[in-house]
Formats: C-alpha cells, structure tokens, sequence
C-alpha cells in the first residue's frame, strides 16, 4: 500500500500541475480562477483538518507511553540535551548557507526598485518576540485547549510531566498505560486512513496554486526560486553527509524510507501532513519509538531547518531588491537574531513570513517588500516543508544512534520481495515501545 499511495500521490501532482495550467490558460478572468481555486481548497483543507485531528492524540499517546518506557528520567534529560544540541548545530548549519547562497546569486541585484512609503504594509502581521512571551507559552493553560489549538510544543510539555509521573508511581500505572498503548495503535490506524486520501488533496492544491497563479508566476520569480531551491538541494546533501556519517551506511535506507511524507509535504505544502507517515518510517528504519516520539514533536517546533534557510536567503534577497547594503556585524545579528525568533514562532500561521517581517522591520529594510515573495511563498513552501521533514527524520535518526538505540532490521525486513498490505510497523510485534 506504501509504494503504491507514492505513485497516487505522484500522479495527482503531475495531474494537478496539468489541470491548473489548462484552467489558467483558459479562463481569462482572474476572479474566476480565484473563485475555481477557492473551490480546489475545499479538499486540500478538508484533508489538512483531517491530519490536524490526528496530530494531538498521536503525539500524547505515542510520548507518553515512550517516557513510560524509558523507566529512567536521566535518559530522557540526556536524549533532551542530545537533540537541542542537533537543533542547534542545524540552524546554525541552515542560517548560514542561506547566507552565503543569496550573496553568491545574488537574486536580488538588478531590480532597483523603490523605497516604499513609510507607512506602505506587507499584508502580513508581524510579531515581536519577546522572552516572556516564548517562555510563558511553553506551559499550557490547559491541556484541552492545547490539543484542541495543536500547540505541538505544550502538548510535549504536558506528555512529559504525565511520563516521567506514570514511571515514578510505577506499577499502579500500568492500566493507564495499556490504556495509552492502545490508544497508539488506533491513531495509527487511522492515520492508514486519512492517508488514503492525500492523492486527492495534492492535486487540489497543485490545480489551485498554478491555476491562480500561472505558470508564468514561475518565470517570473524562477532565478530567485531557483537559488532557494539549489540551496535546499545542498542543505539535504548535508543533512544526509551527516546522517550516513554518524549513522552509518545504512542512512540511505531512511532516505528511501522517507520518500512517501517527503512527497507528501512538499506537495502538500504541510510538514504537519507528513509527521504521521514520518514516524512510520522511522520505526521501519530501526528507531525507537521512545526516542522517535520525544525528538520528532520537538524538531517541528525547533528544527525547521527549511524554514530557517529560507527566513536568510529571503531577507537578504529583499534588501538586494531595494539597494540596501548590510555589513558584516549586520549581518552576523541578523543570524543570531533569527536562531532566536525562529524558535519562537512555532504554530503561527504563515510562520516564515511572520519572521521574515518581523527581522525586516529590525533592520529598516521595508517590511512592504514581503510582498515580491508572497505570490511564489506557496511553491517555496513546499520545498520548506519537504526540506523539515528530512531534517527532523534525520535528528531522530542521529540521536538515536547517539544513544546506540537504533535497531538493524534484518534484510528480509528491510526491503520484502511481495509486501503485503501497509502495516504501519513491519517486523514487529504490537508497537514495540521497549527501549
């Protein structure tokens, strides 16, 4: 069913790029194609409210019952520490290549555009961080509005609270945790069927953006888009170099593992879409559940490696566009200062543009000039999202092996000759959450 659900989700992004481009090229009213869009999104967020439902309890239950597990709160400190010193070393990694690929291309240069009136808006809503603000939202108010807003990072907070209490009474806990395990398993199980559908909902959101948008959009904007994309490309080179690095050879294998909710995102434009799949590859590859459910949360919140590159290279590309010139000392701030604010925009709608505007304003560089990325923000997003996904398989990935937990498959499960039907966890028994 894996392989198969690839191909259907291939199919509906070659089928939706060919519909909106037919649409585009046929109807010569641009409120007509925004109306046919509007009607495409229908599914594409049916879809992504479908995911959404399965995030909260899966998150919870697969957590929980992993810190339950783990029987030693020294270990989830350490596998804690192991994985911010990933997430770091990754934005750093991120950040700066995004930096010096906008220097080298240089996209921005040539455009010479104007300096907006002071009082000139981007459309988006910027945000200041402050540390109060990121601190104090760590902590849910409740965990009921927390799994019903999606808070990722507050439900992981309340998880761990609930594992490491389960493990310190012990015993008495044990129903609650059988209790949990099954609740694992039925969230899994209808994560095989939310999935059923995403064939569908890519190629609503294909059809919507190129239909609105045109494929001229793309020629457009295609040298900036280009670079970012060549940056990406890189950034996966070394993500993947440092993952059969401290892997091992077999890091290629979560590579192929990763090729359903890789395409899944980046059609999609949604890293959330993929995290249940994500997760299932990683278990395939051999990584603990204890290990893959505590760094996999954490990573969407902090590990958008993606995201990150992006919030440089376009920053940068914006104030090229307008004439202005940031030094050395600028621009060492303005990674510092992203490594921060990056962090604390978690579960913001439009989260890059969010930063974005926001350093903008920093620097005095017009915050109106969010506006020459905004009509391509969407097919530069799904390469973000494609581009977090590997990221935060490859933290889990490396932690593990840090911890010397991955498990080695044998060949015969690694690649079967006939697989049968999906089966969200192949060769092994019920959820296998032992460490």
């Amino acid at each position: 069913m894996a392989k198969k659900l690839t191909w259907f989700i291939l199919a509906g992004l070659a089928l939706g790029i060919a519909t909106g481009w037919a649409l585009n090229a046929t109807i010569a009213d641009h409120a007509t194609l925004v109306a046919i869009a509007d009607h495409f999104s229908i599914v594409t967020d049916l879809f992504l409210r479908l995911i959404k439902m399965i995030i909260a309890p899966l998150v919870f239950s697969t957590l929980v019952v992993g810190i339950a597990h783990m029987g030693d709160t020294g270990a989830l400190g350490r596998i804690g520490l192991r994985a911010i010193l990933w997430f770091v070393s990754a934005s750093i990694v991120s950040l700066t290549l995004g930096l010096i690929l906008v220097h080298l291309l240089n996209p921005g240069i040539g455009l010479h555009l104007a300096l907006p009136a002071g009082g000139a808006a981007s459309g988006v809503e910027s945000a200041s961080f402050t540390l109060k603000d990121f601190v104090t939202h760590l902590v849910p108010k409740s965990i009921a509005e927390a799994m019903a807003n999606n808070e990722i990072l507050q439900i992981v907070v309340f998880s761990i609270f609930m594992g490491v209490a389960i493990t310190a009474i012990g015993e008495k806990a044990a129903p609650l945790v059988k209790g949990i395990e099954a609740l694992a398993q039925v969230m899994l199980q209808i994560t095989d069927y939310v999935m059923r559908a995403a064939p569908f909902a890519v190629f609503a959101a294909v059809s919507a953006a190129v239909a609105k948008e045109g494929p001229s959009i793309l020629g457009t904007f295609g040298y900036f888009m280009g670079g970012f994309y060549l940056g990406l490309i890189l950034l996966w080179i070394v993500l993947i170099a440092a993952a059969r690095l401290i892997v091992g050879p077999r890091a290629q294998l979560l590579v192929r593992y990763l090729r359903e909710p890789v395409l899944l995102a980046f059609s999609t434009a949604s890293s959330e879409a993929a995290f249940p799949r994500t997760l299932e590859a990683l278990d395939r590859f051999g990584v603990p559940r204890r290990i893959a459910s505590f760094v996999l949360p954490l990573g969407y919140s902090f590990n958008l490696d993606g995201s990150m590159m992006y919030c440089t290279f376009a920053t940068i590309f914006i104030a090229q566009a307008y004439g202005i010139e940031l030094s050395i000392g600028q621009q060492i701030t303005m990674l510092l200062l992203l490594m921060v604010t990056s962090k604390g925009m978690a579960g913001v709608p439009r989260a890059s543009l969010v930063v974005i505007s926001a350093t903008l304003g920093f620097f005095n560089i017009p915050e109106a000039g969010l506006l020459l990325i905004l009509a391509v923000d969407h097919f530069l997003d799904m390469g973000r999202s494609a581009t977090n996904v590997i990221g935060n398989a490859v933290a889990s990935a490396v932690v593990a092996k840090w911890e010397g937990s991955i498990e080695v498959l044998e060949p015969a499960e690694i690649e079967p000759p006939h697989a049968p039907a999906h089966t969200p966890h192949r060769g092994r028994k019920g959820l296998d959450l032992e460490p």
